[in-house]
């Protein structure tokens, strides 16, 4: 049954009222019956008592059955019993027609007693009857028992019509009784229903509180305190959302990256910086091993070391081959109750500072280097010169021109440091102008053919009539295309091509300078914009270069608001692209 709570308590509550109205009509029965009985039995001896007042002659048998009809008119049948059972006189019956009383039990206690009782069935009359025995002694040796008999007819006449009215009101009571109890059931089956379905509802996150309930019992009680609980953790659920939220938006905007592991290396939670760092989308790492999800063997000894030695620990690794990043990481052990149960891993990516203590490192080497050289052959000449070679004048005039052309490219070195430094420092003169792309691609190209046309290279370009102006610094972008030019010619062996194009793609002007030269390797891709930083530093140095000069562009296309890349293969040839912003003209 759905209701099984109501259909229980109605059950038990109608069986105890039919036990209780059974037992009580079964007491009422006997105790009517006793009554009955005690008062029959008071009659009878009453009568017994009257009886005495008239002995009979026992001589005369018509003057015993005129005694016997005597006593009969109280409605109460009187037999008389000899000591050997035979019936003397009966008020209802011929005595010759009798049989031998003796084996009847009241008239053999009577006997045995004086006063003998019992309510049995008589044969004679058919029906149940109530005895009463007394015995009379008329002589020493003789002695004859007076027997009283009422009729029980009357009795069970009675208590059947006590018992059809008794179960007729405990019907009525029944159904009266049970009718109510089972409506109060009802009603308090529905009240804890409605409990369970709030208990339901708080568990699946419905934290709406029941209705006020204005019974003052213990379920009104019970409801009170269920919609003080539900406050109360609808409140902590909160509050530890509310947290969990503001920790999950403040590890997953950490640049850092963070990973929760499992004492079985599995993975419980990790952030998108973490992903990043391990190449796998957001959606990979739930409930996965360490094993399928970290491909880097440096970094997986990590987290088993930590969950072995159980403390913290500290290192740097590198991860990658082509593209190599550094990370300085910490592992720690997560406890509870006493034992390691887990451990947080932090990874701080470092490359940009890795990259930078070797920039660093290299541009002081290469400065060292480049002022080295110069500053060598300078000492070099000059004490030569002061030795006496000023007076040999087939040989001073060239000392002195090698001294003037290193003193020359010194010059340029610092004037491109300097140049530099004011770029990064923002100090460079800025005067932003809108200008077509023929004033900064012309002069540039007028510039590049006189050394293209003595290397007999190919130099060409194409730009749309319809290109938007440009917006910006038109000196920095004479010095942007200069470079770039300057580049293509020094890398570009004689009977090879140059060309420069612009277009517009959406909402950005691409101007690419593309050459058919030497090419740049993937792996130094990334490296060349960085201060003398040079592929071929033997051939950079031969052509004249400072290794400044893709430093300078770089710098001076952010400074424009644009951005540069490069595409290029070893043998092939190498393209660079300067993207820059559409400005609206007004």
């Amino acid at each position: 049954m759905k209701n099984r709570l109501f259909w229980k308590l109605g059950l038990i509550y109608l069986l105890m009222l039919l036990l209780v109205i059974g037992a009580l009509g079964l007491y009422v029965v006997q105790a009517l019956k006793k009554e009955y009985l005690d008062a029959a039995y008071t009659q009878l001896e009453s009568l017994s008592r009257v009886a005495l007042t008239r002995t009979p002659s026992l001589s005369d048998s018509a003057i015993l059955q005129d005694w016997a009809e005597w006593l009969a008119q109280s409605g109460i049948r009187i037999t008389l019993i000899s000591e050997d059972g035979i019936v003397l006189a009966d008020s209802e019956e011929a005595p010759e027609n009798m049989e031998n009383h003796g084996a009847r039990p009241e008239i053999r206690e009577a006997f045995l007693d004086g006063t003998g009782r019992a309510v049995r069935y008589s044969a004679t009359l058919g029906r149940d009857l109530v005895y009463l025995a007394k015995r009379y002694d008329y002589d020493v040796e003789k002695s004859l028992v007076m027997r009283f008999s009422i009729p029980l007819q009357n009795l069970n006449e009675t208590l059947r019509d006590f018992r059809d009215r008794f179960w007729l009101i405990s019907l009525f009571i029944m159904i009266l009784a049970g009718g109510a109890s089972l409506l109060y059931f009802r009603i308090i089956s529905g009240r804890i229903k409605r409990l369970k379905e709030f208990s339901q509802r708080v568990a699946e996150g419905d934290f709406r509180p029941l209705p006020t309930d204005h019974r003052r019992d213990e379920l009104s009680d019970l409801a009170g305190s269920l919609n003080r609980t539900s406050r109360e953790l609808d409140l902590t659920i909160r509050t530890l959302t509310e947290e969990r939220n503001q920790s999950s938006a403040v590890l997953a905007s950490m640049e850092e990256g963070v990973a929760v592991i499992g004492r079985d290396q599995s993975i419980v939670y990790c952030n998108r910086a973490f992903c990043r760092a391990m190449d796998v989308t957001e959606s990979d790492w739930h409930g996965r091993s360490v094993m399928e999800l970290i491909r880097y063997p440096d970094l997986i000894s990590f987290i088993r070391k930590v969950l072995t030695v159980d403390k913290a620990i500290h290192g740097d690794i590198i991860v990658g081959s082509v593209r190599t990043r550094s990370f300085a990481v910490t592992a720690a052990p997560v406890r509870s109750g006493g034992s390691t149960t887990g451990a947080v891993m932090v990874l701080h990516d470092i490359s940009e500072i890795r990259r930078l203590e070797r920039a660093r490192r290299d541009f002081i080497a290469n400065i060292s280097h480049e002022f080295k050289t110069p500053l060598t052959a300078i000492q070099g000449f000059a004490e030569t010169l002061l030795g006496g070679a000023l007076e040999d004048r087939e040989n001073r005039k060239r000392f002195l021109e090698i001294i003037r052309d290193h003193a020359l490219r010194l010059g340029r070195l610092t004037e491109d440091l300097l140049k530099l430094a004011q770029i990064e420092a923002g100090q460079l003169p800025y005067d932003a102008r809108f200008f077509t792309f023929d004033e900064v691609a012309n002069p540039c190209l007028d510039t590049a053919r006189v050394e293209a046309e003595h290397k007999k290279l190919l130099m060409k370009a194409d730009c749309p009539a319809d290109l938007p102006r440009l917006y910006g610094d038109l000196q920095s972008f004479h010095e942007i295309l200069d470079n770039l030019l300057d580049n293509a010619v020094r890398y570009t062996s004689a009977g090879g091509s140059i060309s420069v194009t612009a277009a517009v793609d959406g909402d950005e002007i691409v101007i690419s300078v593309s050459d058919s030269g030497i090419g740049i390797p993937k792996v130094e891709q990334e490296r060349i914009f960085e201060r003398f930083y040079r592929v071929d530093a033997a051939r950079s140095r031969q052509s004249g270069g400072t290794g400044l000069g893709l430093a300078i562009v770089k710098h001076l296309v952010e400074a424009q608001g644009g951005r540069i890349t490069v595409e290029s293969e070893v043998g092939s040839g190498s393209t660079f692209r300067v993207i820059l912003p559409v400005k609206e003209e007004s």
